[in-house]
């Protein structure tokens, strides 16, 4: 016979008695609690898909001493006769955020979350409030793209924001290691799936928002109605603590309404109007070039200014996106003296060295708006011609690829159309789709073995041109039916420039 208890019992049990919580049928051993979650789909098509289920069986062989689901999944607890007790839950994910607090102390030893949401800019932001908190004393760790990281401690990302089970724990050891703040690049996946369940966000940033992800959202509107919740109070469908900071972008569509919801949220632009009702932040481009960024900022009265060796106003926008943060968190403009001095993030728009002195890029850029601002930020800098090469990964959003493709078109000299990471597709009908955004380019080229691709594009490059490599950035793979092949766009620019 099941006994059936209520989440407070396994909450207090669990913080008492230290017993481990699991969500993966894999990691289940002897008297744990197995969380049963629903399938890790959009809300209209996880209803009625399979879920945990599929592995209660083999979950229950480990013997755990609970387990924690949705009241419609009771019967079948009953029907594999488990010799445990039942957690009904009507939203299986926020218990599971409840358990994770009490496992791991996250809800009363905790660094202070700050999340940062958007298409594009995430990364470079983190690492530019990571520079300025750093600059401040204080003690940070990282959950982002490129790694995980606090004090003592770092290791490559495979997700952006991984899931609940471990973010608590990650945030429980950034506590131990002395890290005051934590920085979390938080996904619209993440957002939909509650993967971020009982963190309490102090801060919340939206750097922008384009099309991206609508293999998975229905639409744009589903994007942001899933990145809106790391915004909202709990009571509106959002995350906990309701008075929590927040800044958007003024400059982007769905910034601006955010702002129009929010009043109380910092906005931040480059342009002179600012955002009805909120409190703006705004930014003015004195100088951008081949040497970087010198920005003047106004807020509330007070006026200062910042160069930046980063290239580009799309950069200009993500320095002002940490400094609104950091305005809201009570940091004076004085504080942002650290960003005069920060280099850049690996992938993002970052040179790479050559012993033959070519101005050679590459960039994280996989979307349309994305590549549109780095091969903007080249332009802007000077150079003669602009060489891009780049791709589709696949099993991604199909629409995106001939937006892609015209955003190439639009700005550069020479397209090179190659492989990203195909996934399960193939390469030469991913290029298929791409190619119709291509028309109008002054120049084609399509070679999908990419490193074939990157010699070809180093050929045409004269000393006072710039080539970007863009769509993979940091990542030292290619993933191909599966496998991931090592493979470093900076690796291989490095060497064919000997």
């Amino acid at each position: 016979m099941i006994r059936l208890l209520s989440l407070d019992e396994l909450c207090d049990r669990v913080r008492r008695e230290r017993i481990p919580v699991v969500s993966h049928s894999g990691g289940t051993v002897a008297g744990c609690v197995y969380a049963l979650l629903p399938a890790a789909l959009p809300a209209d098509k996880a209803a009625g898909a399979p879920g945990g289920e599929r592995y209660l069986a083999e979950a229950l062989k480990a013997d755990p001493s609970a387990v924690l689901c949705a009241p419609d999944k009771i019967p079948l607890l009953e029907a594999l006769d488990a010799g445990c007790d039942a957690v009904p839950a009507d939203d299986p994910r926020t218990a599971l955020g409840r358990l994770a607090c009490a496992l791991h102390d996250t809800d009363r030893l905790c660094p202070e979350v700050i999340g940062i949401t958007g298409t594009n800019g995430k990364t470079t932001t983190s690492y530019l409030l990571e520079s300025v908190l750093h600059s401040q004393g204080c003690g940070v760790g990282v959950i982002g793209t490129i790694n995980r990281r606090w004090p003592g401690y770092e290791e490559e990302s495979s997700l952006t924001t991984p899931d609940c089970l471990s973010l608590h724990s990650m945030l429980a050891r950034m506590s131990a290691a002395g890290a005051r703040y934590a920085l979390m690049e938080v996904s619209s996946h993440a957002l939909d799936q509650n993967r971020v369940a009982g963190i309490r966000f102090v801060a919340a940033l939206l750097t922008n928002l384009t099309q991206d992800h609508l293999d998975y959202h229905a639409d744009m509107e589903d994007y942001f109605r899933a990145k809106e919740k790391l915004f909202l109070p709990p009571e509106l469908g959002g995350t906990p603590l309701a008075d929590k900071k927040k800044a958007a972008n003024a400059d982007d569509i769905y910034g601006r309404r955010l702002l129009d919801s929010r009043p109380d949220a910092v906005g931040f632009g480059l342009s002179e109007e600012g955002a009805p009702g909120a409190r703006y932040l705004r930014g003015h481009v004195l100088s951008s070039g081949r040497d970087g960024l010198l920005l003047s900022m106004r807020f509330e009265g007070r006026e200062w200014e910042l160069h930046s060796p980063l290239v580009g106003n799309f950069n200009a926008l993500n320095l002002l996106g940490a400094q609104a943060v950091g305005l809201s968190l009570g940091l004076e403009a004085g504080d942002f003296a650290a960003l005069s001095s920060f280099a850049g993030v690996p992938g993002r728009l970052e040179r790479v060295p050559n012993g033959r002195g070519l101005n050679l890029f590459v960039d994280y850029a996989h979307t349309p708006d994305a590549l549109t601002k780095a091969i903007s930020a080249l332009r802007a800098a000077g150079f003669l011609r602009i060489v891009t090469v780049f791709g589709c990964g696949g099993n991604r959003d199909r629409a995106k690829r001939p937006l892609m493709g015209a955003a190439v078109a639009a700005l550069s000299d020479v397209a090179v159309l190659t492989s990203d990471n195909p996934r399960d597709e193939d390469p030469e009908a991913i290029m298929d789709d791409v190619l119709p955004g291509l028309a109008g380019c002054p120049r084609v080229i399509r070679e999908a073995d990419r490193r074939r691709a990157v010699t070809l594009a180093l050929e045409l490059l004269g000393g006072e041109d710039a080539l970007l490599v863009a769509g993979k950035g940091h990542e030292p793979y290619q993933l191909v039916r599966g496998i991931k092949y090592p493979f470093s766009d900076r690796a291989v620019l490095t060497e064919a420039a000997q």
